[in-house]
This record gives structure tokens, sequence and C-alpha cells, in this order.
């Protein structure tokens, strides 16, 4: 089921329709952060299941909600996608969502399922320092 709101509403997705198809895997190779990697595979023993499972799960929801977005024209999970990846600020984002708040944003990127954007390590530890120039 898909449904549509106004120009700032996320096409919401429920995969209703589960493709029933033989599934042909094959191996690539990524980088990914090591400490994520470790999280996750703590995350997949819990859960008792696979890192592989897992990313297989999130890739396919990401594919799948794009799929669902472009096919009913709607570009607001692509707008959302660039500011999760950092392409898109906050401010840039809203505009283009004809939204005004940011609790508005984080609601949608929730909704998409979609991490919000993090800081760069160095602009992180910058504002580190300057909370502890500030307690100094």
């Amino acid at each position: 089921m898909t449904s549509t709101g106004s120009s700032a509403t996320l096409i919401y997705v429920f995969h209703a329709r589960i493709r029933k198809r033989p599934m042909a895997n094959v191996n690539f190779t990524a980088a990914i952060d090591r400490d994520l990697l470790k999280r996750a595979k703590v995350l997949a023993a819990k859960a008792e299941t696979s890192v592989n499972a897992l990313f297989n799960a999130e890739l396919r929801y990401l594919v799948e909600t794009f799929d669902a977005a472009e096919a009913t024209g709607n570009q607001n999970f692509l707008v959302l996608l660039d500011f999760s990846l950092g392409r898109r600020d906050g401010r840039e984002t809203m505009d283009a969502l004809g939204i005004d708040s940011e609790e508005d944003l984080f609601l949608l990127m929730a909704q998409a399922h979609l991490p919000t954007p993090r800081l760069p390590e160095s602009a992180t530890r910058g504002i580190v320092d300057e909370l502890n120039a500030l307690a100094d």
C-alpha cells in the first residue's frame, strides 16, 4: 500500500507485496567502518541472525522504498536520501520538502528509515574541544 499526502509527506510504503522469487546471491567487496562492523556483529548475534541478513534487509528496504517513490514520481525520498548522505544541509532539505520544522524533517527521516546525517569526525572533535574549553 502506498499513500501520498502533501508535497512534504514522504511516500509511506507498506511492503504488502512480498516477492517470492528465487534469490541469486552474489558476493561483492565493500568497505565498512571497523567499529560499525563490530557493532553489527554484536547486533546480529543478539538477534540470532547474520550481518549478511541485516545488510540484505536494510538494503532491500532502501531500494524498494526508492523504487516505490520513483514509480509515483515522488522525489521526497531522494531529497531525504541526499540529506542522509550529507549532500544537502538541513535548511536546503526542509525548503525542498516544503516544511519549516526540524522536528518534521527528522520525523520524515524516521519514516523513510534513513539515518540522520553525521558530522565529519573532525567537526565532532571540534565541538567536543569547544565544549571542553568552556568547562575549563
